[in-house]
């Protein structure tokens, strides 16, 4: 009895080996870990998840290991986090690109910076806990 999740095209029945979960566990503990240090730093969280070296390392692990991953609820998991890294990038780059001309008016980049940072790193804190919840659970995301 395959339940699937067509959002994540994978059968969430196929029983992945229990390494690969809990390689999966240590992807999410190494995000966690960057976002926390985000959290109690002077860095930011989406600063630190992006450039932190746990998260870096989670990424290099999750595409060492995703081809093992497909066609297992697993799958859904790897894109997860690989979409919430790179998604996280590419907001920080706005964010950035944004900001940057207008510091010139005021200082106006600064709050612009802030508070697009700070959504951001809402989002990431969202995304990582609940993957990770999933995965607890032993579902896809």
């Amino acid at each position: 009895m395959a339940e699937s999740n067509p959002a994540a095209g994978t059968q969430a029945g196929t029983a992945p080996l229990p390494s690969l979960i809990s390689y999966t566990h240590w992807m999410y503990a190494l995000h966690s870990a960057s976002a926390l240090m985000g959290v109690f730093t002077a860095a930011t969280i989406v600063g630190q998840f992006v450039f932190g070296i746990p998260s870096i390392i989670a990424v290099v692990m999750n595409y060492l290991k995703r081809d093992e991953a497909r066609g297992t609820w697993l799958e859904s998991h790897f894109s997860w986090q690989l979409r919430t890294f790179w998604l996280a990038l590419a907001a920080f780059l706005l964010i950035g690109l944004f900001s940057a001309p207008l510091v010139l008016l005021l200082g106006l980049g600064f709050v612009t910076w802030i508070i697009g940072a700070f959504i951001v790193g809402i989002w990431i804190i969202y995304r990582v806990a609940r993957g990770w919840l999933r995965l607890n659970a032993g579902r896809p995301v």
